[in-house]
This record gives C-alpha cells, sequence and structure tokens, in this order.
C-alpha cells in the first residue's frame, strides 16, 4: 500500500481515540438503531472522510426493504451500509437484503455495522447472488498509534476509495486465500513442474501427473479446500486467467506474425542425469 498522508493519519488516529469512549458509552446505554446511525455517520465523515452533508446519504432508507446509508461519490452510488442498534451482535442473515438490493443497482460493496464492529463485503454477481467479507473491523480494539490498524482503516477512507485501494486489497487476500493456491496447486501448469521436479531428483522414477494430482488430493490438500463454494470459485477464476493469458498470447502473435502456439516446452528426457549444476 502507498504512504498514507500524514493528515489522514492524524485524521484517522484522533478519530480513533475520539469515538471509542462514545461507542463504548452508547454500548453501555444499549442505545436503539436511530442514535447509532447517528454515531455512524459521524464517524463516516470524522475518521473516514466521507461529506456528512454531500456523500453521505440515507435516500435509499427504506425499511425492511433497502438499507440504512450509502455513500455516493460523485453523483455514483459506491457503496450500502446496513446498520444494526449497538447492542446487536452482527451476523450474516443482516446483510443479505442489502446484498441482494446492491446486485440489483450494480454496486459492489457493502457495509454490515452496529458501530463496535464494522464488516465490508464484495458483492459477488453470480446466480445466486452472493458476497465475501474482506474486512472486518473491531473499533474499539484499534490502536491510533499502529500503523497496521491505520492502514486497515485507510482501506475504507474516501482517499483510500478513490485509489481503489480496496478492491486491490481484495484481490490480494483472493490470491492467497487457500481455495484459490489450492487449485493453482492442482493446475496442469504446477502438476508440469512437480512432475519435472520429481525426475530430475529420482530419473529413474517415471511418474504421472494424474498420479501426482490424485496424490496431492488424497493426502496433501485438506478435503475443505477442494470442494465448496469458495473452491470452485477459484477454479473459475483461474480458468478465466489462463484463458485470459492465451487471448493476449495470440493477439501479441497476431501483432507479431507469430503463432500463440510457439510458446517453448520442455521434452521429457527418459533417465537423464543432473547436471552438476542441479
Amino acid at each position: 500500500m502507498a504512504k498514507i498522508p500524514a493528515k489522514i493519519v492524524e485524521r484517522i488516529a484522533s478519530g480513533v481515540k475520539r469515538f471509542q469512549p462514545i461507542l463504548t458509552g452508547a454500548k453501555s446505554r444499549d442505545v436503539g438503531e436511530s442514535d447509532t446511525v447517528t454515531i455512524i455517520v459521524d464517524i463516516l465523515a470524522e475518521v473516514f472522510g466521507y461529506d456528512k452533508y454531500s456523500e453521505i446519504t440515507s435516500e435509499y432508507a427504506i425499511r425492511g426493504t433497502y438499507c440504512d446509508l450509502a455513500i455516493k461519490l460523485e453523483g455514483a452510488l459506491e457503496m450500502l451500509i446496513e446498520v444494526k442498534a449497538i447492542g446487536i451482535d452482527l451476523k450474516e442473515p443482516h446483510v443479505k437484503q442489502a446484498i441482494d438490493y446492491a446486485a440489483n443497482q450494480g454496486v459492489e460493496w457493502v457495509v454490515l455495522t452496529n458501530g463496535l464492529n464494522w464488516r465490508v463485503y464484495k458483492v459477488i454477481f453470480g446466480k445466486p447472488i452472493g458476497q465475501e467479507l474482506v474486512l472486518d473491523i473491531d473499533f474499539c480494539s484499534l490502536s491510533g498509534k499502529a500503523a497496521k490498524d491505520i492502514d486497515t482503516l485507510f482501506l475504507f477512507c474516501k482517499e483510500g476509495w478513490m485509489k481503489s485501494v480496496l478492491g486491490e486489497y481484495h484481490t490480494q487476500k483472493q490470491a492467497l486465500s487457500r481455495f484459490f493456491l489450492g487449485a493453482m496447486i492442482l493446475s496442469e501448469p504446477v502438476l508440469n513442474i512437480i512432475r519435472r521436479e520429481l525426475k530430475r531428483l529420482s530419473p529413474d522414477v517415471r511418474v504421472e501427473v494424474d498420479e501426482i494430482k490424485a496424490v496431492l488430493m488424497a493426502e496433501v490438500l485438506k478435503r475443505e479446500v477442494l470442494e465448496g463454494d469458495s473452491a470452485a470459485d477459484a477454479k473459475k477464476k483461474l480458468a478465466r486467467s489462463a484463458a485470459k493469458q492465451l487471448k493476449e498470447k495470440a493477439a501479441k502473435a497476431t501483432t507479431t506474425g507469430g503463432s500463440a502456439d510457439e510458446v517453448p516446452v520442455e521434452e521429457d528426457t527418459p533417465n537423464e542425469e543432473p547436471t552438476a549444476e542441479e
């Protein structure tokens, strides 16, 4: 992440210090949803930097139908915010209506908060519509002096939003997910690399890719990494990425007059002895 300007760091740090006792007091009084919304609006303005008069709106607040607040930047709806009373524990069903409405509006981000906890979701446009938890912030456990906490809050700040840092963070998080890594390990290019390395270490042993894949699936990788919706999504993303690369290679080959199939392939050489460098 790029360096955060000192002015923004100071705003975030002072905002954390100011609102932590306010939230603690509101929790002890068990204030209702409307009072919680009032605190949320102030936090959005004073900590996260959104203009409370022009960028924070409640025009999407149709009780029981949509959500409580929304963020609009330059006239475009950027995210929906579902607020619960500060004494209510946040649960997945609380955000479902906002997710469905966001998907219908083409909005990618939804926030669920009770002031103490802030959960930021990425809307998954599919059938059915889904969501992925990207950030889960416990506001009262933050330290205004901790760089890691400042970085986390900056992801949701207006200045970070304008630079798409939340989207970049989400992409990086996806790439390092156990499901994506599991799918990558079982992909043909990686399996071929493993096969070549095994052959290099044991030249007299011939192992097929299917055998390696079977062992990885049965004895190395956890079942939960290979099965379920998250694993299926990871496989699809990997397939889309591979298809995109092939398309780009084909386009480049057309431009340069070459062939998309002209990719160096390492031939199998049975009983090949390792070199001194190996």
